[in-house]
């Protein structure tokens, strides 16, 4: 399984996750042109993406979609609100609408070789998700923009080789930044999303001793540093593993590049 972060951030999510039958995209929330260099870059056709599967329908989420899918006719697969939210704002433009396919947390769904689920977050949305990719024996689960997390979530996370976690803002910078009160609240509240040092503690909370890779997404650009992210999730690693294993390698998913492909 090859993992390849497009772009990460609060301007803009793209995750391509390969296994050895399928090409799947987490979210198209860049414009379409970056998802096809970002792609390519990666020696990946954009023609042959199999399935895109948005966790909602915020913009930093879906703002390549549309473009994306009327070249390349991908599926696109989302809880049945987040569809219809997504129709909804599209304001008259032209939408291949035959193309959308619902999911249901609890409901694995197949697509090739991989069996994708998902579980409901904790975020400003209409029914937003996660998901979590398994193929040839290998697991990779993803869950950002979420405000908090419960034992659903942690289910969801375990096991996997490789995670990808919110780490949005570092909660100093945040209450110290320029941004609104109403909006800093927003930020750290349950329908939110994740500070560094509740990343830490979800961190803790899926810990195994098989796991291989974490890597640290959607970072805001005013309220995060990659190096302060990097350096928090790693004294928490320091801290807390106690498996004769080696400690999981952690990278930073880059905001507007692509980073380095993991390889599972």
């Amino acid at each position: 399984m090859r993992l390849i972060s497009i772009a990460s951030g609060s301007s803009g999510n793209c995750t391509c996750v390969v296994t050895k039958e399928a090409k799947i995209l987490i979210d198209a929330g860049v414009s379409a042109k970056k998802i096809v260099e970002g792609l390519c870059g990666a020696g990946i056709d954009p023609d042959t993406i199999d399935a895109i599967l948005i966790t909602h329908e915020h913009s930093d989420h879906i703002a390549g979609l549309s473009v994306f899918i009327r070249r390349y006719h991908a599926n696109v697969y989302g809880t049945h609100e987040t569809l219809q939210s997504i129709i909804s704002s599209n304001r008259g433009k032209p939408l291949p609408t035959e193309l959308f396919r619902s999911v249901t947390p609890g409901v694995i769904l197949t697509v090739k070789d991989a069996e994708i689920s998902s579980c409901y977050t904790s975020h400003d949305a209409a029914k937003p998700v996660a998901y979590g990719i398994r193929a040839n024996g290998q697991y990779f689960a993803m869950a950002t923009d979420l405000g908090c997390y419960d034992d659903t979530i942690v289910r969801h996370l375990s096991e996997a080789d490789a995670v990808l976690l919110e780490s949005n803002y570092d909660r100093d910078m945040l209450l110290v930044g320029p941004y609104p009160y109403q909006l800093k609240r927003r930020i750290m509240g349950a329908y939110g999303h994740l500070s560094n040092d509740d990343c830490g503690s979800l961190m803790v909370s899926v810990m195994h001793r098989k796991l291989r890779h974490i890597i640290l997404a959607h970072l805001s650009k005013d309220n995060n540093y990659p190096e302060l992210a990097l350096a928090s999730a790693q004294a928490v690693m320091k801290k807390n593993w106690q498996y004769p294993e080696p400690a999981p390698k952690i990278t930073v998913a880059l905001r507007d590049v692509p980073t380095d492909e993991i390889v599972l």
